[in-house]
């Protein structure tokens, strides 16, 4: 594994399994009780948040803590990423107090420059390009609940944004059947469509990429869905409310998936919008795992890059 975890790109197939093993390892050590070695005792971990957060601050300080470090959370006020001081100069700082750096940022260039610029490993907790720590968790998701990743079917139905990004890579890397439905004008950038047709390519697994809701979510093992109105994307509310008519999942689109389906969300949801409460409130859905298992790969993450 490279020192970082900026992108799914980070990883290889084989290590992407063998992360999420450990974190269903760490995970049936806290729920049996009997938890799990302190793998990062005296270490340190720097919190950087441009954007506000309950899971991604609560799951990594959790975590930290649970594996026998300290996180420190350094909010939009405490540091003013690229304003009061360069993202190099930051980066040159935390290295110096901190055994690693987490960032959830608005712009990816940002993690690329705290990456290239930190000897400790940094890792992205979202930026407006890859989500790659939610992914983790999210394919172990449906690990949990469909066993073998080959030959299962995972549909994203909405925005081409961050996640829909890593959804496609790591969809790809792992040999799954991908479909990602989004309105015209809204699909994922053809530099993350291409890599993961090529993973997709190599791993015997297939991507199809449309405007056509029914089409992607037919036959689906997975429904995945995201808001429509990320943080930073507030002025265009209104446009993107009415460009993403037809998207919603509900029961009649979701009529389309398998009997069986799982739906995931990685939350907040904006019910009414991009998912109806008969779906995320239905026994389909398993957005709360999903949410718990950020806590178990994000540690998978860190006890991997971090511990000596």
């Amino acid at each position: 594994m490279k020192k970082d975890f900026r992108s799914i790109n980070d990883v290889t197939r084989e290590e992407f399994l063998s992360l999420i093993e450990d974190a269903r390892e760490m995970k049936e050590g806290i729920r049996s009780g009997k938890g799990h070695p302190k793998y990062l005792e005296g270490q340190t971990l720097a919190m950087i948040f441009q954007k506000p957060s309950l899971r991604t601050r609560v799951s990594f300080e959790t975590g930290f803590y649970q594996l026998g470090g300290h996180a420190l959370y350094l909010g939009p006020n405490d540091i003013k990423m690229g304003g009061r001081e360069s993202v190099a100069d930051i980066a040159h700082n935390l290295e110096r107090f901190n055994n690693g750096i987490m960032a959830r940022v608005f712009e990816n260039k940002h993690i690329q420059e705290l990456g290239d610029n930190a000897s400790v490993p940094v890792i992205n907790a979202l930026c407006d390009e890859e989500h790659p720590c939610q992914i983790l968790a999210d394919l172990m998701t449906v690990q949990e609940h469909k066993g073998e990743f080959r030959n299962l079917k995972l549909t994203c139905i909405g925005d081409g944004n961050s996640v829909a990004n890593s959804l496609a890579l790591a969809c790809g890397l792992l040999g799954m059947d991908c479909a990602i439905a989004t309105p015209k004008g809204y699909q994922i950038p053809e530099k993350y469509s291409s890599q993961a047709k090529k993973y997709a390519e190599e791993s015997g697994g297939t991507l199809l990429f449309t405007h056509d809701p029914i089409e992607a979510i037919t036959d689906a093992d997975a429904v995945y869905t995201d808001t429509w109105v990320s943080m930073g994307q507030e002025e265009e509310r209104e446009k993107r409310i009415r460009d993403f008519e037809g998207y919603l999942v509900d029961n009649k689109l979701a009529s389309h998936a398998k009997d069986d389906y799982v739906f995931l969300h990685c939350l907040p949801a904006y019910r009414g919008y991009e998912v109806a409460d008969e779906v995320i409130d239905g026994h389909h859905s398993v957005v709360f795992d999903e949410a718990e298992n950020r806590l178990h790969a994000q540690k998978a993450v860190m006890k991997r890059l971090m511990m000596k």
